[in-house]
């Protein structure tokens, strides 16, 4: 396996997760995700990958909520319909079955606050990482990311440290082996008790799946979550995650976490929209 492969295979799946944060839409964080490896293919002697990928990401989803911002503010002709002002790099839209209020404050962010938050709150960043990607003095980044964690407190209560950084790891591990189809690296994020429940869309609707045991939840996820699908997750600070395939929302899938494992899973799913033909 190259350098290039190993990388791919190791991060991309977080790099998505990062940009989705930033940008609310799936098919930009994938090609923010595609840019940032284009651009590593090109670069040699890099010691940290993972961080180098991680501020190039940053940057390009700053650039591009910093446009979508000023093409918002940019008075549009009287002619122009008042609907083309409304980018999608500026907008955040999930399943009803996301918490509205958490993505709705994030949308109102500034660019600024935003790449701040998601990068320290979110992925655990340190201050002076994300000084580097924003452009800013570490003075500047803490504020950015006070401002919005303010306003995220308003939404909702926040998390203990301990538990945002519990359920990143989890929710990392879990998104990585489902990304890559490994079944053994996702049994090892379930706890030996873990049992998940799926409700599938269909009409008629069939009796709700349950599976139990590490092994049979794994392999039945993977049916589902494994190569081909792009797992991100749903909102900051929440166990939510959001399944797509082909830029379609196909499943929503909410974890309970205990002590470092996953213990519960819940998943809604519409297989008719996961393994739907290609557009041409």
């Amino acid at each position: 396996m190259t350098e290039l492969s190993a990388a791919w295979r190791d991060h991309r799946a977080y790099l998505v997760n990062l940009a989705y944060q930033m940008l609310g839409d799936i098919g930009e964080a994938e090609d923010v995700a595609q840019e940032a490896f284009l651009r590593l293919s090109r670069t040699d002697g890099i010691d940290d990958v993972r961080g180098w990928l991680t501020v190039v990401a940053g940057r390009l989803c700053l650039d591009q909520l910093r446009s979508a911002r000023e093409r918002l503010e940019t008075p549009l002709p009287p002619d122009q319909d008042v609907a083309v002002a409304q980018d999608p790099a500026d907008r955040v839209t999930l399943d009803d079955e996301v918490s509205h209020a958490l993505m709705e404050t994030l949308r109102r962010l500034s660019p600024g606050e935003r790449v701040a938050f998601v990068l320290h709150d979110v992925f655990a960043l340190p201050f002076e990482e994300i000084a580097e990607t924003v452009g800013r003095p570490v003075g500047t980044c803490r504020q950015l990311a006070r401002r919005a964690r303010a306003k995220f407190t308003e939404a909702a209560p926040r998390p203990t440290d301990v538990a945002r950084d519990e359920h990143q790891r989890v929710t990392e591990a879990f998104i990585a082996a489902c990304s890559n189809g490994d079944l053994q690296a996702l049994a090892a994020v379930l706890d030996p008790a873990v049992w998940g429940v799926g409700t599938v869309l269909a009409d008629p609707t069939p009796p709700p799946q349950v599976n139990h045991g590490p092994h049979d939840v794994a392999t039945n996820l993977l049916r589902y979550l494994g190569p081909g699908a792009t797992v991100v997750t749903g909102a900051p600070g929440e166990p939510v995650l959001l399944a797509f395939a082909e830029g379609r929302l196909f499943a929503v899938v909410v974890l309970t976490i205990r002590d470092g494992r996953i213990l519960k899973i819940e998943a809604t799913a519409n297989p008719s929209a996961r393994f739907a033909p290609r557009q041409p």
